[in-house]
């Protein structure tokens, strides 16, 4: 025993050294090529810990059809409509049926089955009478039940073939049906579906035990009636039960739902990007727009009545025509190097250089270019447009002189 055990116990090493040197060998290409995912054996989503974007959820809709929605409330809608459809067209079925049968007991001589195909016929209309109304109330559950979850959507991405999904993925099978919380919420689900079946149909039972147990000397009618009783009441009640264990099935889905979609923070990152554009071109056209707009409102200056300064950060270039204009007009502003651009071409062109530090600001922040001068400063701006208007007159009698 001792050396069969020896012997098992060295196979054994043999075999673990050798699987230890074939993963050395074979490259990470090689289980690609297999279709073999070594993430199936990871935990799910990892990393993935932003909440999903109203895009993300929005592409997932329209465009791959993945819907929060509970089974669960289908199936108990589906059964809870046609058995009260059943419970209350049941005397009008029963005489379809009785009519049905003492038609062909009736004809069972005259009417040849291989030779007559008015039989099939009359048989297919009988059907069609009977289970109409069943079927179409069965298919309004099945749209109903599925619009209060999802509403109106039509999309036919998920008819498409998909033949990755035909490939066997055993690690990734058995941990979202075993190892995860999905599987676990499944399988008590199902206990619970078991356990509410079984329940009301002991109890209903339970309750009826003795007309159940005297039916063996009851008419045919007493037993179909009573039978047919127990089983209407059974699957009303178990539709019922089922129906508000769909609620937190649905809660749970809505939640399961979320969780798949979240997102990483590279994915975050990256929708971004390819949404709003990335940020360094961005902040390239911004600059070169900023560009544009000061080269040609800096062509604005020398045309200027004054320049307003705070006296160094910024520059405020206004422009006033009595017969033309309500009001002075601001032809450029700026801060800092456009401001030294302001006051240099202001300079070179002969426009007067104003300081007024509480005017320079208040323009700056409270109007653009283009605007009118705001009403609370027109008499202030008008003192200095005057004094500006005598520097210019003093000026031009000294250049006459």
């Amino acid at each position: 025993m001792r050396e069969e055990g020896a012997g098992r116990k060295k196979q054994w090493e043999d075999f673990s050294q050798r699987i230890s040197r074939l993963d050395k060998r074979l490259p990470p290409s090689y289980f690609r090529a297999l279709n073999i995912d070594l993430q199936w054996f990871a935990a799910e989503d990892e990393g993935r810990t932003e909440e999903p974007s109203e895009y993300k959820i929005r592409k997932a809709r329209e465009e791959e059809g993945r819907v929060a929605k509970s089974q669960e409330l289908i199936g108990a809608l589906g059964l809870l409509l046609p058995a009260l459809v059943i419970l209350f067209l049941a005397p009008s079925m029963l005489r379809i049926c009785v009519e049905m049968v003492r038609f062909f007991l009736l004809r069972v001589i005259e009417l040849d089955p291989t030779r007559d195909k008015t039989i099939a016929g009359v048989a297919f209309l009988y059907y069609i009478r009977l289970a109409l109304p069943i079927i179409i109330v069965a298919v309004i559950a099945a749209l109903f039940s599925n619009l209060i979850q999802v509403g109106v959507l039509f999309t036919t991405k998920p008819l498409l073939p998909n033949f990755s999904k035909i490939i066997p993925r055993l690690g990734r099978y058995f941990q979202r049906t075993l190892f995860s919380m999905e599987g676990l919420f499944n399988f008590f689900k199902s206990i619970v579906k078991m356990l509410i079946i079984g329940a009301v149909a002991f109890f209903l039972i339970r309750s009826k035990i003795e007309v159940l147990a005297n039916l063996q000397t009851a008419s045919l009618w007493t037993g179909i009636t009573t039978v047919a009783n127990l089983a209407i009441r059974m699957l009303i009640i178990s539709a019922l039960l089922l129906l508000f264990l769909s609620i937190p099935d649905y809660m749970f889905q809505r939640w399961q739902y979320r969780e798949s979609l979240k997102m990483s923070v590279e994915e975050v990152k990256r929708e971004r990007k390819e949404l709003d554009g990335d940020p360094l071109i961005k902040s390239r056209l911004r600059r070169r727009m900023q560009e544009i707009m000061t080269r040609d409102m800096l062509r604005n200056v020398p045309k200027a009545d004054v320049v307003i300064t705070n006296p160094t950060h910024l520059a405020i270039a206004l422009e006033y025509h009595r017969e033309n204009m309500a009001a002075p007009q601001i032809t450029a502003k700026g801060e800092d190097q456009t401001a030294l651009m302001i006051r240099r071409i202001a300079e070179r062109n002969g426009v007067p250089i104003m300081e007024n530090k509480p005017l320079a600001r208040a323009l700056y922040q409270e109007a653009r270019v283009g605007d009118m001068v705001p009403a609370a400063y027109w008499e202030i701006v008008a003192q200095i447009l005057s004094k500006v208007m005598h520097i210019n007159e003093e000026r031009r009698k000294t250049q006459q002189a």
